[in-house]
């Protein structure tokens, strides 16, 4: 491995501080004006991450331009205390380039369609605030030019997800879902800290240079213990098992804030870092065999649940638990799969945040509905919203010549590509997945646009406004277009950070696993089509153990209560029990027997004359017995 350097940024590019500070600055504002700024704060909110978005076109224009491919930028010292170093420092390669794209880019659209769709939010002001907030920590996460800048980032992006998922605080269910969001990523962000940790006592520092080059003199057991941590915070971001619960609540927030995080930002961050310590995770092949587990697993894992949820949102929620999967089996599979899974979170930024805004479009329209079973027909009074919300979800399935195919067959032909039976099991998984996408979108994709109508009657349904539909005709065209554009030249943009890409060769060729895709998708989705054309039971009969375990999340709650929260409870209650018991006990007791021995020893206390008198004869008496009693002897 030769040596890995980072060029100074010069000219434009010691302007990418500017991409940080544009949406910080409006978060800045809109917090401190409070509500004189009601009536234009989502204004400047949306002006703000407009603005990094071209300025992001403006550095990435300046970064092709360069033979050397990366600009780092340091700011100022954060530590220095001996030979240890951390600096505030910024770096904006192509790696780092692609995601501040996405983020600014999506962002934008999300910003303008959350114009309208918080228009009556009488929180709006605060909300944008947050929204670029959001935004702002996600840059620092991605542009940060050693581990602690990107952890600063890391833990920002907690906070604001917290601020947003929880924004209606007021209905408990949001106030829980951000609750729960806020410590599931703290528990998994130890995993951070300690590899930081690990990273300065093995090799004194935490700049990626440092650590990518010095990282072939790790021995197994450090290499292995510093890629699982890694992988541990990874997963706590991005929804991955086993901290995938926390999702699929987040939707409990306002709905241009779950676009955002399950399209350009927070279930992204977790890619963004396995695929930053490429060269961590490459020298360890049983890293790379956890991490590929761990993403398969999670792939099926979110689809299963996603075929027996009936919430529009939540299915897409669980749907973004499973392409986050397919982007974590991508990296694990190393080699020119990094380039493939950075692709395909590119193109999931598109349909994702496209369907998620359909989502709220609907819901708009269906008096903030979320039930499926309850829609049905909306192609007649929605036709936007439908053209848009179909873009997507033929993207996300991956049918020829939509983004998803151009995506998801090359992971799952390098899947197969894996050496032994671990291609077979790991291919047919990603294979299966496939399938079970193609259905459970079909489902929804169905019961909520096609069938009869199932509308209450207090329900009158209708196309959202222009600044709504807008982004979703953009983001449509993004789905549809996105992964055939930017597949080849995405993957020879990325080879400065991953190195060449080469065709993965194995157990089926490219042909056959196109073939073999394209026929579980059509059979999946043609089942899903045949079973809800004429609608579904909005109360269902009886439901099959299977179902119904799907239905409560494959169990994944029952675990975390039975494996976390219960005993953490009863740890807890212990510790108050002894505190009151034993700490409290042994201090009020001591405080009781001296209060008790002074309140005793008061009564000796009269203020009589002739008590003392007498208690001085009585002890005189005492004192000459005692003489006595020792001269006699």
């Amino acid at each position: 491995m030769h040596d890995i350097s980072y060029a100074p940024a010069t000219g434009a590019l010691a302007w990418t501080w500017a991409l940080i500070a544009l949406p910080a600055l409006g978060a800045a504002v809109l917090l401190l004006a409070g509500r004189r700024a009601d009536k234009w704060g989502h204004w400047l909110g949306t002006a703000t991450i407009g603005a990094a978005f071209a300025l992001a076109l403006a550095l990435f224009a300046s970064l092709a331009g360069l033979d050397d491919k990366s600009a780092h930028l340091d700011l100022f010292t954060i530590i220095s205390v001996g030979d240890l170093q951390i600096d505030a420092s910024l770096l904006f390669d192509p790696l780092s380039a692609v995601f501040c794209l996405l983020i600014t880019g999506v962002g934008f659209l999300i910003h303008v369609y959350a114009i309208g769709y918080m228009a009556h939010d009488a929180g709006r002001r605060k909300f944008f605030a947050y929204f670029n907030l959001f935004a702002a920590a996600m840059l620092v996460l991605v542009l940060g030019g050693n581990y602690f800048m990107t952890f600063i980032g890391w833990e920002g992006v907690g906070l604001a997800s917290y601020l947003l998922i929880a924004f209606w605080q007021l209905k408990p269910s949001a106030a829980t879902a951000g609750k729960k969001a806020f410590l599931t990523n703290r528990v998994a962000d130890v995993g951070f800290l300690l590899a930081m940790f690990v990273m300065i006592g093995a090799l004194g520092s935490v700049d990626f240079a440092t650590v990518f080059n010095g990282a072939e003199s790790l021995s197994t057991g450090t290499s292995l213990a510093l890629g699982l941590l890694l992988l541990a915070a990874a997963c706590g971001k991005s929804g991955q098992f086993p901290f995938q619960t926390w999702l699929p609540d987040a939707m409990e927030g306002p709905t241009p804030v779950s676009a955002l995080i399950h399209a350009a930002t927070m279930v992204t961050a977790g890619v963004y870092l396995i695929a930053r310590s490429n060269v961590i995770f490459s020298l360890n092949a049983d890293v790379q065999t956890v991490v590929v587990v761990v993403g398969a697993l999670t792939l099926l894992f979110g689809a299963i649940v996603g075929c027996a949820k009936d919430d529009i949102k939540r299915v897409l929620a669980w749907s973004t638990v499973s392409q986050i999967g397919y982007m974590f089996l991508a990296v694990g599979l190393g080699g020119g799969a990094f380039a493939l899974g950075i692709i395909h979170l590119l193109a999931h930024g598109f349909f994702k945040a496209g369907l998620f805004l359909g989502s709220g479009s609907v819901m708009h329209a269906m008096n903030d509905q979320t039930d499926i079973r309850r829609f049905g027909g909306l192609w007649r009074v929605m036709p936007w919203t439908y053209a848009t919300f179909a873009a997507g979800w033929l993207a996300i399935i991956g049918l020829f010549p939509f983004s998803g195919y151009f995506t998801k067959d090359p992971i799952i032909a390098s899947a197969f590509a894996r050496e032994g039976w671990q291609g077979w099991v790991v291919g047919g998984a990603a294979l299966l997945g496939a399938a079970l996408t193609a259905f459970y979108m079909t489902r929804l994709f169905v019961l909520t646009f096609h069938g009869p109508r199932r509308w209450t009657e207090d329900v009158h349904p209708h196309e959202s406004p222009a600044i709504m539909t807008g982004p979703l005709v953009l983001l449509g065209l993004g789905s549809l277009a996105a992964g055939g554009l930017m597949a080849s030249p995405v993957t020879t943009w990325l080879t400065p950070v991953f190195g060449e890409h080469h065709e993965a060769h194995g157990h089926l060729t490219h042909m056959q696993v196109t073939i073999a895709t394209t026929a579980v998708v059509v059979l999946g989705a043609a089942l899903g089509w045949f079973l809800f054309r004429g609608g579904t039971e909005e109360v269902p009969r009886a439901a099959s153990w299977p179902v119904r375990f799907a239905r409560a999340d494959l169990g994944g709650e029952v675990v975390n209560r039975g494996v976390f929260e219960r005993p953490s409870r009863l740890v807890a209650g212990a510790t108050v029990s002894m505190d009151g018991r034993v700490v409290d006990g042994a201090v009020n007791g001591l405080s009781a027997a001296i209060g008790g021995t002074s309140r005793r020893l008061l009564q000796l206390q009269t203020g009589f004359v002739r008590s003392y008198a007498l208690s001085i004869l009585s002890g005189a008496v005492i004192v000459v017995a005692a003489l006595m009693v020792v001269v006699v002897q």
